[in-house]
């Protein structure tokens, strides 16, 4: 597909408006791809603001952008108005320090801030009582890109910084810290207990609820169940509190606001998860998905819910 004057005319603006443009599938705080969310790795260690543009968003703007730059792959990275590279090129200039170089052009890199880190009662316990059994070990926390969470007991590493917290000797290094800012550490008792971690810097995600989990939710009135089933499987069995994302369903969750917290479910689980995915996409921050759905709710919850 050729690539229209209005287009090209967009794109270049776009560029030259801004210092520095990051092409992507996906947003700053949802990459929808592997690849995009490296090089957003890799430009949130060095910047604390920079444009993104999602390519998703239409087939036009995704394909005009390759024949923009003649450059086949998302993502692209523009600087000061002229065309860097993807992936690949990107991660070699970050290791080469030369990235940080063409960015100093426009933009200073960031000191490091210290994060805010919060340890509940709870959980400084049950970390004090795990040292215990740790002589001359310390705590860490690492946090990757896809923000996954590791705490572990170990000797100090280079570089990583230490932060005092709820008593605790707590390391960090310096991209897990760039992640942490408003971080929260929880201890639950019980058979699904353990470390509860809450972050407002991690990307939306679809979270995953037991039965009885949601349920208490909803006794709660925290969260709003919708089924996303057709209506031969509603007529079959079905929870009292969901409502049918039928026509009408739809209208009126998409005419909710985007940070109401919303749960989904089918039959076993996954339809709803990808329905859950779909509304991330949408700008809903907080939805969740019953895990084993429906018939999950029937064993463990509600036995009068018949099974199919």
């Amino acid at each position: 597909m050729a690539l229209s004057e209005t287009l090209r005319s967009e794109l270049t603006k776009l560029v030259s408006t801004h210092p520095v443009v990051l092409f992507m599938k996906g947003s700053r705080r949802a990459p929808q791809c592997g690849f995009s969310a490296q090089v957003v790795q890799i430009l949130d260690e060095l910047l604390p603001n920079y444009q993104t543009v999602n390519v998703l968003e239409s087939p036009e703007l995704r394909d005009g952008i390759k024949e923009y730059s003649s450059w086949p792959t998302i993502p692209q990275l523009f600087i000061g108005g002229q065309f860097v590279g993807g992936c690949d090129i990107v991660r070699e200039l970050h290791a080469s320090n030369e990235l940080a170089k063409l960015l100093g052009r426009d933009v200073a890199a960031p000191t490091l801030k210290l994060p805010s880190i919060s340890v509940s009662e709870q959980a400084a316990k049950a970390f004090a009582a795990a040292l215990l059994e740790c002589p001359g070990d310390s705590l860490h926390l690492k946090i990757d890109d896809s923000f996954q969470y590791d705490l572990f007991f170990g000797p100090r590493e280079a570089g990583e910084i230490e932060l005092s917290v709820a008593g605790l000797t707590l390391l960090i290094d310096p991209p897990s810290a760039r992640r942490a800012d408003g971080l929260s550490i929880d201890f639950v008792d019980g058979a699904q207990g353990g470390f509860k971690i809450d972050n407002p810097n991690e990307p939306p995600s679809v979270k995953q609820l037991s039965a009885p989990e949601l349920k208490a939710k909803l006794e709660r009135g925290e969260v709003l169940l919708f089924d996303v089933r057709p209506d031969a499987e509603r007529a079959l069995a079905s929870i009292q509190e969901a409502r049918a994302l039928d026509e009408a369903g739809q209208a009126y969750l998409r005419g909710l606001p985007r940070d109401t917290a919303i749960a989904l479910h089918c039959h076993h689980g996954v339809r709803s998860d990808n329905a859950g995915r779909e509304l991330l996409r949408e700008g809903f921050r907080r939805v969740y998905n019953l895990a084993g759905g429906i018939d999950a709710w029937s064993q463990t919850v509600d036995p009068s819910v018949p099974r199919y």
